[in-house]
């Protein structure tokens, strides 16, 4: 498969909500009610304008495009948001839709955002998938296990670690 990245702009403020949305169902459809994304879907409008604005400003995702030009995939970092961050990078955002899966999207989109720099994701703990993607990229679980707000069923996710590659 071949596909193109690129940093996203206000333009794509329809597709990345959407993308987003449909990228949970996949993943997480089996861990959360059909009310999460009837939620999700029914505030399409608010999502879409949140990141209109967002994309204005600092907010820059790299995005993952087929050969037919269809978004199938996206990701993003930005310094730490986390009080006892291990490093000041973190990988905000991951996500590629299953179709893609095993084609390299997804380690495109992460060399794209992190590179080779030391940095830091949060993942649920019931993802066996993304940790083992993660793992082959160097990351490591560093002890931190959190519980999501309850609009996410509390699901447990834990805080992964990778030191800089090759340094």
């Amino acid at each position: 498969m071949t596909f193109t990245l690129r940093t996203a702009t206000p333009e794509d403020a329809e597709t990345l909500p959407r993308l987003h949305l449909a990228a949970w169902k996949e993943s997480y459809g089996h861990l959360l009610p059909k009310e999460f994304f009837e939620t999700r879907e029914a505030t399409m409008d608010e999502s879409v304008e949140r990141h209109r604005k967002a994309l204005a400003g600092a907010y820059q995702p790299v995005l993952a495009h087929d050969n037919a030009g269809e978004l199938v995939g996206m990701a993003f970092a930005a310094p730490s948001r986390d009080d006892d961050a291990p490093c000041s990078l973190e990988l905000q955002m991951i996500y590629a839709l299953r179709r893609v899966h095993g084609t390299g999207v997804g380690q495109a989109l992460l060399d794209a955002v992190i590179g080779k720099d030391e940095a830091y994701l949060w993942v649920l703990e019931d993802n066996p998938r993304a940790q083992a993607f993660y793992r082959r990229n160097g990351f490591v679980p560093d002890g931190r296990r959190e519980l999501l707000p309850p609009e996410w069923e509390e699901l447990p996710e834990i805080r992964m670690v990778r030191p800089a590659v090759g340094g």
